[in-house]
């Protein structure tokens, strides 16, 4: 009896959650003990642990799925390089050639290309000049950042200080995407449409994070106002051929599409969560079973 119940303990799927180190301060990342526990009730053995922890074997996970690795966008390319080396001695979700292209927001260019509604958006790098918008309201903020870091609104009368954004972020080495102001989310908010396992478990809708002064290296609310959102067959078609233009057509364990209304009123991509988003499950703890199952058969395959 003793041997049957080591072998079965043996054989138990192993699966790694990745996150971010706190530090002295607690993991914001809510949803981690409740995904953690659906897991092990679901069958599987979940850890959670640091993606940059040098003493954690990835290799000796079934799956080790990204989650809360919030301070990656500080550390892009070592980030990149420690999914590439994951990936080379386990499965990794999201798949690293994903992870990489998913970095760089230049992405949404990529996601234009293919016919893909986005809001429109030009790039500034290093070098070049400030070719900032002068008769309409304005975001910019960096190709590498999650959480509202580096971003701000600006109208054409406060063009020097959106230049001495650029300047800063330049010196920093990022590159800058300028977008029109899309006044319809003071209205009607961001959606997140939020996949799981190849399907759609639940949407999101939040205010606008960038209020009118709002210092670019200010601290912003990421989700305010956040509340539990039923898709339209819209906003669900725009999230589908997004995740379609995903270059190679790659498995995908998650992913999240933020839309929001351009000036017609239809719905347009924002951002495509491909790497660490935000499941939003204490907003939606129907969703937590379905994710955990999701999870547990990934991991065993």
């Amino acid at each position: 009896m003793e041997s049957s119940v080591a072998s079965t303990a043996a054989a138990r799927t192993r699966v790694a959650l990745a996150t971010y180190d706190p530090g002295e301060e607690p993991s914001v990342d809510s949803d981690l003990p409740v995904l953690k526990a659906a897991i092990e009730d679901a069958g599987a053995e979940a850890v959670v642990a640091p993606w940059d922890d040098p003493e954690t074997d990835w290799a000796a996970f079934d799956l080790v799925v990204i989650r809360s690795t919030w301070d990656y966008s500080w550390r892009v390319a070592e980030f990149v390089e420690w999914a590439e080396r994951c990936a080379r001695g386990t499965r990794l979700a999201n798949p690293a050639a994903v992870v990489r292209w998913n970095t760089d927001k230049r992405y949404i260019g990529d996601l234009a290309a293919a016919g893909v509604p986005v809001v429109p958006t030009r790039y500034l790098a290093p070098g070049d000049p400030a070719d900032l918008p002068d008769d309409h309201e304005f975001v910019i903020k960096p190709t590498a950042g999650a959480g509202a870091r580096y971003a701000a609104r600006y109208t054409p009368e406060e063009r020097e200080t959106a230049v001495r954004q650029l300047a800063r972020m330049h010196a920093e080495g990022l590159t800058a995407m300028v977008q029109p102001y899309v006044r319809n989310i003071d209205a009607g908010g961001e959606r997140a449409l939020q996949f799981f396992g190849g399907r759609l478990v639940h949407a999101s809708r939040k205010g606008a994070v960038l209020a009118p002064g709002t210092p670019y290296d200010g601290d912003k609310v990421p989700h305010p106002q956040l509340e539990a959102w039923e898709p339209t067959a819209a906003e669900l078609a725009v999230a589908e051929r997004a995740l379609a233009a995903v270059p190679g057509a790659p498995e995908l364990l998650y992913a999240r599409v933020d839309l929001v209304d351009g000036d017609d009123g239809e719905p347009r991509a924002m951002e495509l969560e491909l790497i660490e988003p935000n499941l939003f499950l204490g907003l939606h703890p129907e969703s937590v079973p379905l994710v955990a199952e999701a999870i547990v058969k990934a991991a065993g395959r």
